[in-house]
This record gives C-alpha cells, structure tokens and sequence, in this order.
C-alpha cells in the first residue's frame, strides 16, 4: 500500500503517522522527544523514530514510505529545509530536511507546526472548500496559518500569521517578544490560566476551571473570560481588514470550551466589524491529529510535484 511518513514534533513529545494516499491514518506512533538530554538528543530521537515508521510500513504494507513530511515548532525556513530556531528544543540552524532524507532516503518536506496543522484544517478539516481561511490555535501562545487556494502562506521570511504577536493592549503586559500588549498576553490559553487562578485564588487553576465556572455563571470567571475574549476579537478584527478570510477556524486547548467560547467571540467580532465581511467563525475539526495529517499532506504534495514536473532535456 502506497503511504508516507508523518511526523508532528512538539516541545516535550511527537506524534506520528503513516497516511495512506486516501489520507487515512494508516498506523500511529508516540514518543518522547528527549529534551531534557539536549537538542542533538532530539535530533537523534526524531531520525531514530522515523526509522522505526519505515521499518514498520515494509513489515505491514511491503514497502517503505515514499516520502516524508515533519512539522517543528519555532522559526522554521521551509524553502531551505531548515528549523532556524526553537526556543524549546535548543535548536539554532538544524538542517532537518537533509537529515531525514538522508537516514530514509525518501524526499522529505519540512513545515512550521501551526502552519502545517493549518494546512490540514484548511483541506480535510474545519476549513474545507474555502478558499481563504485563516486558522488560530489558543494554546500556550497564539499563531496563525493563512490559508491561500489550498497552501499556507509563509511570508518572505517564515513569519506568516503570527497574529498573537499583534499588539491589542499598547503598554499593556510585556511579552517576551519585545513588545508590550501582545495578543497571546491576554487570549492564549496560558493566559486564560494565569488570570483565573489570580482571580479565584487557586494556583492550580487553569483554563478549563475558568471556562467551567463562566459556564455555572461565576461573576468573577466572566469577567476574566471576557476580558480575554474581548482582546481576541480585537486581534481577530484587525486580522480580518488585512487579510479578509472566508472562514476563520479557532483551534488550540481554548476552543475545547465550546459555545463558552464561540458564542460571545462570534458577538464580539460582530460588534467590531464596519465595512469588513464576517468570516464564517467554527471550530477546527481536527484536534491534535491535525499536525500529523498536514505533514502527510506536505509528504503528498512532494509526490504530486514530482509527478507532474516535466523531464528536461540535455
């Protein structure tokens, strides 16, 4: 059976997959990304683990992979092949394409993690059929993928779609980007977090707790919720003039909340939309398997470019 190799490195662990051609989940895979031994440690651990998917796909299905696709966190320079730089593996420069492709020897595709599981809401997911869309996880920070006629747009120099680094609150809380009144300051989910537990008293206090007391109708858990929301429209707004999607997908452990979330998001952006066309506003569809679907997808169209690119002559 045709397949390729999937792989969705994050900061403390990875998911694997090998996806068929119909884009089915063919065999799926867990390990630990070895962080703690070092960036060189995690390097070994994702070729090693990719070996292992190889392996794996001769034995069950009588040929090995076709290709590969990877999705890493932090800055990453997909023309070149290169994870520039992630503050949570310790990498600086690491040419992950061209080691992958040389422990499988299969063509190797390398994508921006939220980018890459954009790539899979836009096609399979939450965001299929449209043809602008825009994808928001809320997790422990905020990104954004910008979805063009079934890409994602990277931007000139890999920094497409950082929308949580779009300042909402000018001198407001200091992010560690160098900026003051970030978006991810006050909608992320570890933003949500650190606000509710302040509020409630309860260190240990997180996100979820904040979105289940607004439900039960705590006045101190709407405030903080709203407050959140509130800025998240407003960076979503200024997202919409500039780049007027048809449909926006919020994902990220935030958007668990449910119609907690999507019912007063979709009127706070309501209230702040004048000549801008409001975007379809859902959730994403995919969940935590959409990483690995987009770095099938990204493996796929390896396949699909090769194909069809015409031989030149001498």
């Amino acid at each position: 059976m045709r397949h390729v190799i999937a792989l969705d490195v994050g900061g403390t662990g990875m998911k694997a997959a090998l996806v068929g051609d119909d884009g089915a989940l063919l065999h799926r895979a867990r390990r630990a990304t070895g962080r703690e031994r070092g960036p060189d440690a995690v390097v070994a651990a994702i070729l090693d683990f990719a070996a292992e998917l190889r392996a794996y796909g001769v034995e069950r299905y009588g040929a090995p992979a076709l290709a590969a696709g990877l999705a890493v966190p932090g800055i990453v320079d997909e023309e070149r092949g290169i994870a520039s730089y992630a503050a949570n593996l310790g990498w600086r420069d690491v040419p992950l394409r061209a080691l992958l492709a040389e422990r499988l020897g299969v063509p190797v595709a390398l994508g921006h993690d939220v980018r890459t599981g954009g790539l899979a809401e836009g096609r399979i997911g939450a965001g299929r059929g449209a043809d602008r869309f825009l994808f928001v996880p809320l997790g422990t920070g905020i990104a954004g993928a910008i979805g063009i006629d079934g890409r994602v747009e990277a931007g000139a120099h890999g920094f497409a779609g950082e929308i949580g680094h779009v300042v909402v609150r000018p001198s407001g809380t200091p992010c560690p980007c160098g900026q003051a009144g970030c978006l991810e300051r006050y909608a992320s989910a570890s933003a949500v977090s650190a606000a509710w537990a302040a509020a409630c008293g309860d260190p240990d206090a997180d996100a979820a707790d904040c979105a289940r007391a607004v439900a039960s109708g705590d006045p101190n858990a709407v405030r903080v919720w709203q407050e959140a929301v509130d800025a998240l429209a407003d960076g979503l707004v200024t997202a919409l003039t500039l780049l007027d999607p048809r449909t926006l997908i919020i994902g990220g452990g935030l958007a668990e909340a449910g119609e907690v979330l999507f019912s007063p998001l979709r009127d706070a952006v309501r209230r702040r939309v004048t000549f801008q066309r409001l975007p379809a506003i859902v959730p994403a569809a995919l969940g935590d398997t959409a990483g690995c679907l987009g770095a099938g997808l990204l493996a796929q169209d390896l396949l699909t470019t090769t194909s069809t690119t015409p031989e030149v002559s001498a």
